[in-house]
């Protein structure tokens, strides 16, 4: 999830203190390269919709959590969008066309992702720290999770499954506040039992496994830093290390998604584009916007993947509305581009 200004929402419960964190490496409009010397190759990618606008009760629209169902259609949710409107999209991306599946009066869900253990949807509700789920065809909405964690109530941001269907939770608790107070979380999955694996981030945002499920990588909002933490057989941590740092100006780092060959897509808040890296730091490319559209575009959020094959589309957001672009992946797509 991005950070967007931090002020009231209007028709939006308790979601004055929603503090939307973003990411990216260069300002809007900008052909520099924020990665460094070695990030020379650019990635123009293509408008395929809008699929919302601004709303009135709340002024913005924020599209995030891109993600494959099994007959091919992308779901995406709205962040902002206030009570009554369509909260997650189902998106036909050959036909261009959407349809609402789900609204209620209440969520502010950054993200989503389907389980591997029981195929819901799960949504993370930034706003009042739960982790909901729905059938997946929208229907049957659950509270998987609510409460604290260690003392204290979440803002759960974007979420990882493990291939038991466990979930891993950024959760960036503090960032309203500036303070360093964000942790990683990883909930089992049966909803029952929460650990903190890690704590003392700043803002933490996006994370996603590995490729081969070895490790999770996460992102800091107010850090612009990417770390990876090593686990351990128990799903607990057995190392953790500064992994990138991202020269973002006044954009900041968003979600995170991996590629099959363990690329690492970093979502670029404050500028319409996305960084790719291999999972050695080796900036690969910038995706970006072509620059008679960035101009009223601020983040490109997150990318979902065509499992098996690389057609990418990553979710774009703006005053001039909320859209979807397509771009071709370096390496195909897997769990860990769809969703999170």
């Amino acid at each position: 999830m991005r950070r967007l200004p931090i002020r009231p929402l209007a028709g939006l419960t308790t979601i004055g203190v929603l503090a939307l964190a973003g990411c990216g490496t260069q300002t809007s409009g900008s052909t520099s390269d924020p990665g460094g010397p070695r990030a020379d190759r650019t990635i123009r990618a293509q408008q395929v919709m809008r699929l919302t606008q601004a709303h009135q009760e709340t002024g913005m629209t924020l599209l995030e959590g891109p993600v494959f169902d099994e007959d091919g259609r992308l779901l995406v949710v709205d962040v902002t969008a206030p009570a009554g409107a369509p909260k997650v999209l189902r998106v036909d991306v050959r036909k261009k066309t959407s349809e609402p599946v789900h609204t209620d009066d209440r969520g502010a869900y950054t993200s989503a992702q389907f389980s591997p253990y029981d195929g819901r949807i799960y949504l993370t509700d930034f706003a009042h720290g739960d982790i909901v789920s729905l059938a997946p065809d929208g229907s049957d909405p659950r509270t998987f999770f609510s409460g604290e964690v260690d003392g204290a109530r979440m803002n759960p941001d974007d979420l990882a499954f493990d291939q038991e269907g466990n979930l891993y939770v950024s959760d960036s608790r503090g960032m309203s506040e500036g303070e360093a107070r964000g942790r990683v979380v990883r909930i089992d999955r049966d909803g029952k039992d929460a650990t903190v694996l890690v704590d003392g981030l700043a803002a933490p945002n996006g994370i996603s496994f590995d490729a081969d499920y070895r490790g999770l990588w996460f992102s800091e909002l107010t850090q612009n830093r990417v770390s990876y933490l090593l686990l351990d057989a128990e799903g607990s941590v057995a190392s953790r290390h500064t992994a990138l740092r991202i020269d973002g100006g006044v954009a900041q780092t968003d979600s995170i998604a991996v590629d099959a060959d363990g690329n690492l897509y970093q979502g670029l808040h404050g500028r319409p584009a996305m960084a790719i890296y291999s999972k050695n730091g080796e900036r690969l490319a910038t995706v970006e916007v072509p620059a008679r559209a960035a101009e009223g575009l601020e983040s490109a959020t997150n990318v979902a993947i065509t499992p098996g094959g690389t057609r990418a589309y990553m979710t774009v957001s703006g005053p001039d509305g909320g859209y979807l672009y397509a771009f071709d992946a370096p390496a195909e797509g897997v769990r860990q581009s769809n969703g999170g």
